[in-house]
């Protein structure tokens, strides 16, 4: 980088003793035949000589004063955005291996890497211009002025793409997990910066914009690793409550994929208007819920049956007064 400033540099300089040898020709010409032309001159308009002579005494003078004035500036302001550049892109590479080992998603890494750049770049790009002499709080205000009618005119896009950020950062679910998000259930299939895609369980695919995962709960059924079953079983009011446990809990163990730890919960919940209800509510892995569920309710109603206990259903006895003999009615 300092190779180019002092390039620069030395190509001015160059420049001005170009001019400079100019001039002094331009002068020593004019001082030679001046002796040979001096009556031709003063009879058809000698007088020229002097304003062309003035004329190129003066462009040598500004040149010198726009160089005293502004050459180190130019040469200063190239100097600052040359390096600035270099510790930009620097610093924004050493950000992104610190990133990269502090395990952030591979998603944002370059995401914050190239802002990073960016700002820094920008911020250089000012310093530059102030080294010059440009008045910078005049552009800064007109950057801000348009960053803020940006922000307004896409609002929620950006709430959007702030929202993923968060969910990259925070990482409150990962691509592979069922959730339930933006009141969709499905399994996560890409969390990207303005929207997240979920596959539901009948395959339709669902996006949802992260504003909305965000601005909501977040139910997450997978990063547990476990899950619990909650089933209800109903037996009548006459059969053995004793005999109803043992012949679940038979069930409970008989199926290796129910966990021993925690331990299955069977109780009494309720006497209802028709049945005792007994919860049954086994711990299992999360990628076994449905399959154990399905099971678990066939191979409960098969035992029950079985056993001799019975499953009660809604019934009602209806009572009829009349006068007339029920041996009528029964012939009616």
């Amino acid at each position: 980088m300092m190779e180019n400033g002092l390039r620069i540099g030395r190509r001015v300089a160059g420049a001005a003793t170009w001019l400079a040898a100019m001039v002094s020709s331009t002068a020593l010409g004019v001082q030679a035949g001046g002796a040979d032309a001096a009556a031709p001159s003063q009879a058809s308009g000698g007088a020229a000589q002097t304003p062309t002579w003035d004329t190129f005494q003066a462009v040598a003078s500004r040149v010198y004063e726009m160089l005293a004035e502004y050459g180190l500036k130019v040469l200063g302001a190239i100097l600052i955005f040359l390096i600035g550049r270099y510790v930009a892109g620097v610093l924004s590479r050493i950000l992104s291996r610190i990133l990269t080992k502090a395990k952030v998603d591979p998603t944002l890494v370059p995401f914050i890497e190239n802002l990073s750049y960016t700002a820094m770049l920008v911020f250089v790009v000012v310093a530059a211009l102030d080294r010059v002499g440009v008045q910078t709080a005049s552009f800064i205000a007109v950057l801000g002025a348009a960053g803020l009618a940006v922000g307004l005119a896409l609002q929620g896009s950006l709430a959007n793409f702030a929202s993923g950020v968060l969910l990259l950062v925070f990482k409150p679910f990962r691509v592979g997990d069922f959730v339930e998000i933006g009141g969709v259930k499905g399994t996560v299939q890409a969390i990207q910066i303005f929207n997240t895609v979920i596959n539901s369980p009948d395959n339709i695919r669902i996006v949802v914009p992260n504003g909305q995962v965000t601005g909501g709960t977040i139910s997450n059924y997978t990063v547990n690793g476990t899950r619990r079953v909650d089933l209800v079983v109903s037996v009548s009011y006459g059969d053995d409550l004793q005999k109803a446990r043992r012949v679940i809990d038979g069930v409970l163990s008989s199926d290796p994929r129910i966990l021993a730890d925690p331990a299955p919960v069977v109780a009494v919940h309720e006497m209802a208007s028709s049945s005792i209800n007994f919860v049954v509510r086994p711990w299992v892995k999360t990628a076994d819920y449905w399959k154990v569920y399905w099971d678990l309710t066939e191979k409960l109603k098969v035992a029950i049956d079985d056993n001799g206990l019975t499953i009660p259903f809604p019934q009602q006895d209806v009572h009829i007064k009349t006068d007339v003999p029920i041996s009528v009615l029964k012939s009616a």
